[in-house]
């Protein structure tokens, strides 16, 4: 009997799933990835698929790993694509699909599916880290099968199925859009959100944030530690990864922060209406970008700042597991080198406001700076500076005058 590794949530998708490739014959092992999803009886869902015909399940727990070896390298490359979304969802799909993999060789199975539709991004991101770390892995995507699409085309059928099979879901035919959670951030799309028109603001019901107009009348003081790049304390009190996002997660959604509404470019060629919430996330984003303003010289965070789209495109488009983000994310452990200090910020109706930013590694030096008189900096050295950076506009303009 062929076996496979489901990557299984206990959801309405993934249990359709499980019980259509135990229909096919196959020998199903579910993996439980928890990235930090809502509070779910985990051992209940391990158990609804043991009983529902699953090989073996089982519950791996990432959380810490998401944060520190996804999320904070991507935040160190100030990674967001097309400049506002902060890639929640698509850096953890690679660890998923990793995840997925070593269940796989560990109990010898050669097929590893997932419940991604055909349209998203997600098998996309599934799809390219398994190649990336089995080439000979089998992928099954149910939703890209026209036999399945055929049996299952909407929910109405595989509520029906469920019901015929005894699986417990908590599913309904009507559902105004659909979510998705880790412990980085939460998206909204699909369903009403299929309306740009629609304000989404008004129709979700946040999960992280409360809405800014019903944050508190009184700003919140929060300081963030760095040592290079990663960030290591929230208010003094050293963290670990997890505890970073999660303590900012619970101070920044009481104040508003973090949340977005995009209409973004899938990679898969259509555009796409996204609602996302990442109180923690942004925090970090904003702290870190101030702490680098002070630490990194500016030819290297102007190259930062040029790759960053292409970083962003790369995590959001699924290549997390190739030479050229090897290379990169190399580049970018060397450049943070300096990047350690501590940020203050203080938190108002869903915004930050900047309070103060201090370095060891601070390339700030007052005595250069300041306008007010004496100080090193010779302002005499500026006309020899200006006179040769003029000087192939001087030539450009005998040889060719402008009309003014």
């Amino acid at each position: 009997m062929a076996s496979c590794v489901l990557a299984y949530s206990g959801g309405l998708d993934t249990s359709v799933i499980l019980g259509w490739l135990i229909d096919k014959g196959y020998e199903v092992h579910c993996v439980y990835v928890d990235l930090g999803q809502p509070c779910e009886d985990r051992e209940a869902i391990l158990e609804k698929a043991r009983v529902h015909g699953a090989t073996s399940s089982r519950l791996v727990d990432v959380r810490e790993e998401v944060c520190c070896d996804f999320a904070f390298p991507v935040l160190k490359w100030q990674a967001r694509y097309e400049g506002i979304y902060l890639l929640g969802t698509s850096i953890a799909r690679p660890l998923i699909s990793k995840v997925c993999l070593q269940v796989a060789r560990e109990v010898g199975a050669r097929a590893f599916a997932h419940g991604a539709t055909g349209k998203g991004n997600d098998q996309c991101r599934f799809q390219l880290a398994a190649e990336a770390l089995d080439p000979d892995i089998e992928l099954i995507a149910p939703w890209r099968m026209a036999e399945f699409r055929s049996q299952f085309p909407g929910r109405t059928e595989m509520i029906d199925y469920c019901q015929a099979k005894n699986i417990p879901v908590k599913a309904s035919v009507e559902k105004p859009y659909s979510s998705d959670e880790n412990c980085l951030h939460i998206s909204y799309e699909a369903g009403c959100l299929e309306d740009p028109a629609t304000c989404g603001l008004d129709v979700v019901d946040f999960g992280m944030t409360v809405s800014p107009l019903a944050a508190p009348d009184e700003p919140e003081p929060v300081s963030i530690g760095f040592e290079a790049g990663v960030p290591v304390a929230v208010n003094g009190e050293r963290c670990s990864p997890l505890e970073v996002v999660q303590q900012l997660n619970q101070i920044g959604g009481r104040h508003g922060v973090g949340r977005i509404d995009i209409v973004e470019n899938r990679f898969v060629g259509m555009k796409s209406r996204g609602v996302y919430e990442a109180p923690g996330m942004t925090l970090l984003y904003e702290a870190h970008r101030q702490l680098e303003q002070l630490t990194l010289d500016r030819d290297l965070v102007h190259l930062r700042d040029r790759l960053s789209p292409e970083v962003a495109e790369m995590v959001y488009y699924g290549f997390w597991y190739c030479r050229k983000m090897d290379a990169l994310m190399e580049f970018i452990e060397e450049a943070q080198q300096s990047v350690s200090g501590e940020v203050r910020l203080k938190l108002y109706k869903g915004n930050i406001l900047i309070e103060g930013r201090e370095s060891p590694n601070s390339l700030y030096d007052e005595a250069i700076a300041s306008m007010e008189g004496g100080g090193s900096y010779n302002q005499d050295d500026a006309a020899g500076f200006l006179r040769l950076q003029g000087l192939p506009l001087r030539v450009q303009a005998r040889v060719n005058p402008r009309d003014y």
